[in-house]
Formats: C-alpha cells, structure tokens, sequence
C-alpha cells in the first residue's frame, strides 16, 4: 500500500527518554506551532516513510532494528498524520477533505460562539525579536546572587510582617473600597502581564521561539497568555519545568520585593502601592497559579515534573476505567499501565480534579449569573452548567449505554443497577415522616402576675398550688408613693367640695363657682386615676385555677422590682404545647395528627400530644426566646432591636395534651417535640426546592 507524502516542513527533536525506557521524538508543526511526541517504533517508521510502502516500511523496521511492526502498525501511523494534517495535499479530494476536517474544527456557529464565550484568544504583539534584545537585561535575574537576596528579602519581610500583623492586616480591610479595588485591579494586571513575560523571556533564554502574546478572555474575564508551545522541542525535562514555573516564580518575586518594600517605605502612595502588588500577588499564586487541578501553571508543573505530558486526559481516562471496573466489572485493560502506587495516585487526583472543577465551575457559572442581567445571567449560567459538568456526564453515561450488551454479562454489573434503582426508588418512594423541634409545655389559659413597679408586698393570702377563686385577690401590693397620691388626691377633692359648699355663703366665692367646679372635676380625674392604678396593685384572678411558680422569696415587706415576675395562676386540666416548625415540616402536618412531648433533661414520661391548629402565616419575631439556638432550642435566630428575628420562615404550631401531665405539671418545660405528619418521598422536598428556586429566579 502506497503512503501519503508528508509535509516538507515538518521538523523531529530529540526528546527526552520515557518512563520505561525507551527514547522518544518530538515531531513539530511549525505553521501550527503545534508538538507531538512519538516514541521509537513510530521514529522507526517515519524514519523510512520515503519506502512507500506499509509492508515494506514493517520489513525494514523489523530487520534492521528490534521492533516488529506490522503493516497496521504502519497505517495507524498514517491515520495519526491524517488526522492531524500533518501530510501533504495530494489528489482532486485533498481541498474537499481539508474543508471537512475545517468545517469538523469550526463546528455550528452556536458551537463557535458558545466557545469564544468560554474561551478566546486575541493576540496581540509578536514578541520573539524585542525578547531577544532583552535577554541581557533580564539574565541577573536569573543568577545565584539574585536568588540569595530574594530569600534574605523573604525572611525580612516575613518577619515584620508577623510583628506587625495587626497594622498590615488593618490595611487590608481599609482597601476594601472602590478606589482599593481599582488599585487591586490594577496590580493584578500588571503582575500578569509580567507573569507572562516571565514565561517568554525563559523560553527565549533556552532558545525557544515566542511567535505571539496578547489577551485570552476565560469565560470573558481577561487574562494575559504567551504562546511558548516550543519548549516542547527541548528535551532537558528540567528546562521545561523552569519554562512552566517562570510564572509563578516571577509572582513570588513580585509578592516577595513588594511585601518587602511595604515593610521599608513610610506611609503614602509607594507604601499602598508595595502592599496592593504584594496581597493580590501572594493571592493568585497560592491560590489560582500554584493549583494542579486545572490547566494553569501548577498543572504544567506537575505535568513536567512527572514527565507525562497530557496528564488531564490520560489521569481522566485511567479514572473513567477505575471507575467502571469497580461499579460494573468490565475485565478491560486499563489505558496505561503504571506501577500500582503511580496509578492509584493519579486515579485519586483524576477524582480531586473533577470535585475541584465542579466546585470551581459551579461558582464561575453563579458570579456570571449575578454579574449580567437576570435574563442573560440565568442563560449563562445553564450555559456554564451545561458544558463543563452536564456534558462530561452525559458523554459517560453514553459510554455505559453502549456497554449495555457487555453489563448483562456481568454479576457486578447487575448488582450495581439493582442498588441504583433502589437508591432511585427509595427517593420516589413515600417515607413516614416524623417532623420535630423545640417546643415549650405550658398552661393553655395563664395568667401572669407582674409588678407594675417598684412596691413592696403587703399581703399574699396563697400558698404554692392554692386553688383560687375567679375574683380573688391574689396579693397585694404596697406602693408608698402612689399612697401619697392618693392621700393628696382626696384632699384635694374634700378642700374642693368644701370650698364649693361654702360658694353659696360668701358674695366673693360666688363669682368663682364655675371655676371651682371644674377643679373639683379634675381632682376627681386625679383620684380616679390614683385608684385604677392603685387595683393594679391588687391583681384579682380573671378565672378560677390554681396559683404556681410564686417567686421563691416574696413574702409580706419584701420590696419588689418594676416588671418582676411574682406568680402565675392556671387553669387546671388544660395544658398545651406550643413549637415552630419550618416550612418544609408545617407542610406534611395537619390538625388532627398525634406528635409526641418530652421535657429537655428528663427521661420520661412521654407526654401524648394532638395539633391543634398550624398558623398559615410565618412567625416575624420569636416570641419564646427559650426556643432559640443560643438558648438551647432549635429556632435559629439573629437580634434586632432587641427582639429575636428568625433566620428562616417559621410557623407556630399548637399541640393538646392528651395524657396525664404527671410531676409535669408543676412547672412549664421546654422539650423536644416529634410530630406523625403526612408520608412523604425524599426526592420530593429537593424537587419542590429546585422548582421553587427556579420559579423566584424566573421572575423579571
């Protein structure tokens, strides 16, 4: 079989030796400035692919060298070029099929314009001479010596930084404002920038080729990015691991001279500026350029450093397998084969990666959603979704689709989509609920006694659990200054009706009888209101019940103060427990339903309870402050104005009690209350959630 002829201008560099053993090539695409790497046997063949001919190609493989191709060997080499438009166009066809694979890269406008969205490069310059020219300013950089007085700079820094932690520490939530954001913006610019040039003037050092530099917007956020696909070409690994990490290392020397130059300078501009460089620096790079997981420098790093190229995709597709051995029991060989503890090592960073990107991902897709209109927002966020976690998902569940023959052979396979269904129907399933929280058990119809103000006690005719009639007093309260009101108040009163009496027999008293009497009206006024305050002070009992938790100190010519809680009478054979249930809870509970009561602190007995009513409409302010959190209950609340305000919609729930109260009813209790509410599937409630969520977000 006769072969395509390859590309005139295609070039082969020495590569570096692989991990078992064998030498390998770089072939490079300098129109494309695109690098593949292909071990000896493909060398071998591409090396007599002037034979033209796959047999004979093998043949001479075969006898000259320890290989022993096959002439398919030879037309999987071919395809390879193939796809990669690395052959030369040959025949009427060759423009025919340039344009499909064209139209195949470029794919449907949506497709292009959902991925210029994502991702766009726009270059800018072509830095490749002026990075020549500046190589001898910047190789002191590079040098022993700068190094030493980058790590004494470090130590410095670090040191006055820990000593004046709470002054640096004070800036930097002082930044936080617009002017601070647009220096931070700024900063963060130019450190790219120069992260950037550090990356291409490494490069340059070791004789690599810069073609462009310019701007790539991710997700239309702009970044600065330099083409340095050449240092795939050398083939000293270190090299390239110092081409990968120039840009971190042009950032950590940034953040390490500017934090030392905020240490040094005296308050004003330089000193703002030295602390923007030096935070925003040590910020992306231990936490945006330093990080493996995506294709960052971190990544490139480790990519080097391990000496595996591509090691996303091939980590990835060695976890794909990992993943459906264990769940179906394939018996497939794996993509690669490594040494045990390399292969379980990238199979646990396959699975880190995917939890990081998903985690990263779903936050991108929430900050584009809030930084657009709600319109454009909601569509890029399912656009966000959509393509870096719905498709993954979607491509592997295809996979298992087309290994559906293959599953029905395997035991493990059938076990596993025997407890996927039952995990899916267990969601679908109705489950009997049992909603709960912190309710208080208290008399049903109370009364309260309080001090209306400071007083001292002048009598209390009851003892704790006296049965008091409706109308009785229930203590009284001495008030010496409210006396003299009224003593003064009837006075008044008696002066004034003697001196309207006596109007009558003096001519001069007779000209003020009107004025007089209005007096007497108001004096009257005065000691009505002396006596509705003074009844106060003598609370009577609105119904008959029984007299409980009287403080444990009143007795008569104790002094009370203002607000003072003194007793509470009850109505006895009438007890109900009230609670506050989220909606969630309020929605499978009906009056009727039987709940359960036990006191917080007590082993039993269990109180049998009924709903009684449920409010319809959510609770503003937690009335029981002991149903809060911080108190011990289960109400999450936060004070405002001096009231407890509820963290989420709350509703009161009323409970009777249907059994006897026992040592209970001496005291009200707060307990836990548990309530058999309406059956209900686990599925339902995070469907009900994601409706309603999408339902609030839809509104324009």
């Amino acid at each position: 079989m006769a072969l395509p002829s390859l590309r005139e201008e295609l070039a082969l560099h020495p590569g570096p030796t692989l991990v078992d053993g064998q030498p390998s090539w770089t072939l490079q695409d300098p129109v494309r400035n695109q690098f593949f790497r292909i071990d000896w046997q493909c060398f071998e063949i591409l090396s007599r692919w002037h034979i033209n001919d796959a047999h004979a190609v093998a043949q001479s493989v075969s006898t000259q060298t320890t290989l022993k191709p096959q002439a398919d060997d030879v037309e999987g080499v071919a395809r390879f070029l193939a796809d990669n438009q690395l052959l030369r166009p040959e025949g009427a066809s060759t423009a025919h099929h340039l344009a499909q694979l064209q139209a195949k890269r470029r794919g449907s406008w949506a497709r292009r314009l959902l991925h210029n969205y994502l991702f766009l490069r726009v270059p800018l310059v072509r830095p490749d001479r002026w990075l020549g020219h500046c190589l001898p300013w910047v190789a002191p950089f590079y040098t022993v010596t700068f190094l030493r007085l980058t790590l004494l700079a470090l130590l410095f820094g670090a040191v006055e930084v820990w000593r004046d932690w709470e002054r640096y520490s004070t800036t930097l939530v002082d930044t936080f404002s617009w002017h601070g954001l647009i220096g931070y913006a700024a900063a963060l610019a130019a450190v790219k920038v120069l992260h950037e040039l550090g990356h291409a003037c490494t490069a340059k050092r070791y004789g690599c080729r810069v073609p462009v530099m310019g701007i790539a917007f991710l997700v239309l956020w702009p970044v600065a990015y330099a083409d340095t696909n050449e240092v795939w070409k050398l083939a000293d690994r270190r090299k390239r691991l110092m081409v990968a990490a120039a840009g971190v290392a042009t950032e950590s020397i940034i953040a390490i001279w500017a934090t030392f130059a905020w240490a040094l300078l005296p308050e004003g501009g330089p000193k703002s500026i030295a602390f923007m460089l030096g935070t925003v620096t040590w910020l992306t790079t231990l936490a945006i350029n330093a990080s493996p997981f995506m294709r960052f420098d971190g990544y490139f790093v480790l990519s080097d450093w391990l000496d595996m190229p591509n090691l996303h995709s091939r980590a990835f597709a060695l976890a794909r397998w990992h993943l459906r051995e264990k769940v179906f029991d394939l018996r497939v060989p794996p993509p690669e084969y490594f040494s045990h503890r390399k292969t379980l090592a990238l199979i646990l960073f396959a699975y880190a990666t995917w939890v990081y990107r998903l985690v990263v991902f779903f936050g991108i897709a929430v900050l584009v959603y809030h930084f657009f209109i709600k319109a454009a927002g909601i569509a890029l966020f399912l656009v966000e979704i959509g393509w870096f976690v719905l498709m993954p998902l979607w491509s592997e569940l295809k996979v298992w689709r087309d290994l559906a023959p293959m599953l029905k052979q395997r035991s493990r396979a059938r076990l596993s989509v025997a407890c996927v269904s039952a995990l899916a129907l267990l969601m679908v399933v109705p489950w009997p609920t049992r909603p709960g929280a912190s309710g208080v058990l208290k008399p049903r119809d109370s009364f309260v006694v309080y001090a209306p103000a400071g007083a001292q006690v002048a009598a209390l005719p009851w003892s704790e659990g006296s049965a008091v009639p409706k109308g009785a007093p229930l203590l009284e309260l001495a008030s010496p200054e409210l006396t003299l009101r009224w003593r003064r108040a009837q006075s008044r009163l008696k002066q004034l009706r003697w001196q309207a009496a006596a109007a009558g027999l003096d001519n001069a008293q007779t000209r003020n009888v009107q004025v007089l009497q209005q007096e007497q009206a108001a004096a009257r006024a005065e000691l009505d209101n002396v006596l509705a305050e003074l009844s106060r002070y003598t609370p009577t009992a609105p119904f008959a019940g029984e007299l409980h938790d009287i403080k444990p100190d009143l007795t008569p010519g104790v002094w009370v103060r203002s607000r003072d809680r003194l007793a509470t009478l009850v109505r006895p054979g009438s007890w109900s427990v009230e609670a506050y249930l989220d909606e969630d809870a309020v929605r499978r509970i009906r009056a009727g339903d039987s709940a359960q009561f036990v006191a917080d602190g007590l082993d039993g007995p269990t109180l049998q309870l009924s709903v009684v009513s449920v409010d319809r409409d959510a609770t503003r302010v937690l009335p029981t402050a002991m149903l809060a959190t911080h108190l011990g209950g289960s109400v999450q609340t936060r004070e405002q104005n001096g009231q407890l305000i509820p963290e989420r919609a709350i509703y009161k729930v009323v409970l009777a009690a249907n059994s006897d109260l026992g040592g209970l009813r001496e005291h009200t209790w707060r307990g836990r209350v548990v309530v058999r509410g309406r059956w209900e599937a686990p599925g339902a409630r995070f469907v009900r959630s994601a409706l309603a969520l999408g339902r609030r977000e839809a509104g324009f």
